[in-house]
């Protein structure tokens, strides 16, 4: 969506900026914005990996993977080191958001959607799934947990399959690098956060009025799409209609493209790309 054909009153301008200021990196909306910028996203993975030298090749913010059946999830951050290693991390406020079997799902996406369809398997590279959870998902009282297969007859012997689950628990703020950056992700006062890449990024959203107006823009889209998404789905004459309905609303009041109709219609309707791609093709209207 186009942020600058959405105008906003000052009146609420001034009602976001007040709510902006409330918003943590625990917020997904914000967490976006912030993890745009990749010394943000590097700042996080050097200190979860424990590897100053880490460096990010390639970044995507809600990154679109999709199974064999084109059932797909949008990702938080997927990023590429110059190793060759795949990150993607999740920033989950509910538990239910950060299940084992939600990690394995996300785990398995990744390696589904790696590799070119003629690549060997063997070159499926190093991938790490990161939960940022705001609560104590796994209950153990740690700050962070490291999850990869073993073998359970060879004494817990390493699987080396390459592929790797870790939590890191938000709960837990202390002195060290990851409980300051836990501190960082929780922290509503610019002022007070301990990391330079993220203060100065947190500041631009939240005190600087390009940023701020940035960021009220796309609060004022969400609330928006959410309105005009409850109009469609009232308006349901069959699911046809219905889809009917919402593309209307994504191409003339929200001014999406096309492609991203075809996505947001394909998770929202659980369809296949290329059935998306017909509905959009019928009712797109110019």
């Amino acid at each position: 969506m186009n942020n600058d054909k959405l105008q906003i009153s000052e009146k609420n301008y001034e009602r976001y900026k007040k709510l902006i200021q409330e918003f943590v990196l625990l917020d997904d909306t914000f967490m976006r914005k912030v993890f745009e910028d990749v010394k943000c996203s590097e700042l996080v993975l050097k200190i979860i990996m424990e590897k100053d030298d880490l460096q990010i090749t390639q970044l995507k913010i809600q990154a679109d993977m999709k199974n064999l059946q084109g059932r797909s999830i949008i990702m938080d951050v997927l990023a590429k080191d110059k190793q060759g290693t795949i990150y993607n991390i999740e920033v989950q406020r509910e538990n239910s958001g950060a299940t084992p079997k939600r990690a394995r799902y996300h785990s398995g996406l990744l390696d589904m959607n790696i590799l070119e369809p003629s690549e060997s398997i063997e070159n499926l590279p190093k991938t790490y799934v990161i939960f940022i959870t705001e609560n104590d998902v796994l209950k153990g009282n740690l700050p962070i947990y490291h999850i990869q297969r073993t073998i359970k007859e060879l004494g817990n012997t390493e699987f080396n399959d390459n592929s790797h689950i870790i939590y890191v628990n938000s709960s837990i703020q202390d002195d060290s690098k990851l409980g300051r950056l836990m501190h960082d992700f929780r922290c509503k006062e610019v002022e007070e956060i301990y990391y330079k890449e993220l203060k100065e990024r947190i500041w631009y959203y939240k005190k600087d009025e390009e940023g701020a107006r940035d960021m009220c823009r796309i609060s004022e889209m969400l609330r928006e799409e959410g309105r005009l998404e409850g109009m469609a789905e009232g308006r349901l004459e069959g699911e046809e209609k219905g889809i009917q309905n919402i593309i209307e609303v994504y191409r003339n009041e929200l001014f999406l493209d096309k492609e991203e109709i075809v996505s947001r219609i394909k998770a929202k309707f659980d369809l296949t790309y290329d059935n998306a791609q017909s509905y959009v093709d019928r009712f797109y209207k110019k």
